[in-house]
């Protein structure tokens, strides 16, 4: 899936740079099962959202914090299948390829603090005709006997099965509005919404009652 790095400045769309660049994973985000449009059709996956900082590039998104690296995020599927996206771009990252054992085991959570190497590229906007969004269009280890900066920004972990309300709530908008149409949302959520349902009812119950025995005077 295209990922749009869209941090706002001064009012106006932040592009991400066009070009190949040490990178370093620092956020990793569990969207959920989603309905996802594919050739057409409307299915249900469950994603993952991961997000790189650019260490060598910088901009000053807000006074306050001064200059803090460019950041770019992609989604994929979490499924570690021989054909998954996730599985190939998993493989170049690391240079070597999975054993189905490997593979069922792996915790993506773990690629947080991890450098790679991206390379990036600008694509149209096919809803926003003149309108460019950066992708991600390969990933690879650094250079042997190369060194990554120190990781800038903290470490961040977002997962549906452990929820954090602290931490959901530091989401971005879009990413928050994503994750609450999830399967697994939902379930987490249902409890406590029927759990509000029934107290409404309650206290909807009482003050019927407290007017059928309010006295005429």
């Amino acid at each position: 899936m295209a990922i749009t790095a869209t941090t706002k400045a001064a009012g106006e769309r932040f592009l991400a740079p066009a070009g190949t660049f040490v990178a370093r994973c620092y956020k990793m985000i569990h969207i959920g099962t989603v309905q996802d449009e594919y050739n057409g059709e409307s299915r249900w996956v469950n994603k993952v959202l991961i997000e790189w900082e650019l260490p060598t590039e910088t901009k000053v998104f807000s006074p306050e914090k001064g200059e803090q690296p460019i950041s770019v995020s992609k989604e994929f599927a979490l499924s570690m299948h021989p054909k998954s996206t996730l599985r190939a771009f998993l493989t170049s990252w690391r240079g070597k390829g999975f054993s189905d054992d490997e593979a069922g085991a792996f915790d993506v959570s773990k690629l947080v603090g991890v450098p790679c190497q991206l390379s990036i590229v600008h694509e149209p906007r096919k809803s926003q005709p003149g309108e460019y969004f950066a992708k991600i269009s390969s990933v690879s280890a650094l250079m042997k006997g190369f060194k990554a900066p120190e990781q800038i920004n903290p470490s961040f972990v977002f997962e549906l099965d452990n929820f954090n309300e602290e931490k959901f709530d530091s989401l971005p908008d879009w990413i928050k509005a994503k994750i609450m149409t999830s399967k697994e949302y939902q379930a987490l959520k249902a409890p406590q919404i029927a759990h509000q349902e029934s107290v409404k009812q309650a206290v909807d119950a009482w003050v019927d009652t407290e007017e059928e025995d309010a006295l005429p005077f």
